[in-house]
């Protein structure tokens, strides 16, 4: 994943009147911390912002007046009905270190057929380096058939990646497809429909 640069300005303001100022001006605030710094109190122009943390664990490269700061993105707080982004919290990283992220687990492949699966895990903790996160994990389930299982330990992890979560945690479960019948099927939609 590369890094997206934005520019950043130190805010000295804070409170709701001063982010509802912000927001109306297109900025949204947000604070980096981290390395036992003081945290330093930003804000951010909101459309670039927006299109740069729709990807999980966004890594940023920050101009804050003249001083670049990489960080990544660890919180967006979002207006519940809007959706709109009211602040963003960024984690300060160094290139070459080592962080823990979620990654989402992607499930690709056609299983044999008359199965179904169920993905029992949707992200995985792994650790890698900031700057090479991976954007998510691929699960292939080509093939497989009722009864196999794929465990974390089973995962191809990106180049540099360790595993975090229990190896032994349950992927994939791959099962036969249950059939229903008409006259079950017709029930159940009585039933929901009383």
């Amino acid at each position: 994943m590369s890094e997206q640069k934005l520019a950043a300005e130190v805010r000295t303001e804070f409170g709701k009147g001063f982010a509802r100022r912000a927001r109306m001006a297109n900025l949204i605030p947000a604070v980096i911390y981290g390395h036992g710094a003081e945290p330093i109190h930003i804000t951010l122009p909101a459309k670039a912002t927006t299109l740069a943390v729709r990807t999980a664990n966004a890594l940023l490269s920050l101009d804050v007046n003249g001083e670049e700061h990489l960080a990544l993105v660890k919180d967006v707080q979002r207006d519940p009905i809007k959706q709109i982004i009211e602040h963003v919290d960024l984690l300060t990283v160094i290139k070459g270190e080592k962080v823990t992220v979620d990654i989402p687990v992607h499930v690709v492949g056609e299983l044999a057929p008359g199965n179904v699966f169920n993905q029992e895990l949707t992200v995985i903790s792994l650790e890698a380096e900031a700057t090479h996160l991976p954007t998510a994990v691929e699960v292939n389930i080509e093939g497989r058939t009722a009864g196999q299982h794929i465990h974390a330990s089973d995962l191809v992890l990106p180049k540099g990646a360790t595993l975090l979560a229990d190896a032994d945690a349950l992927v994939v479960n791959i099962s036969e497809a249950t059939e229903v019948s008409d006259e079950e099927a017709q029930a159940s939609t009585e039933a929901a429909a009383e």
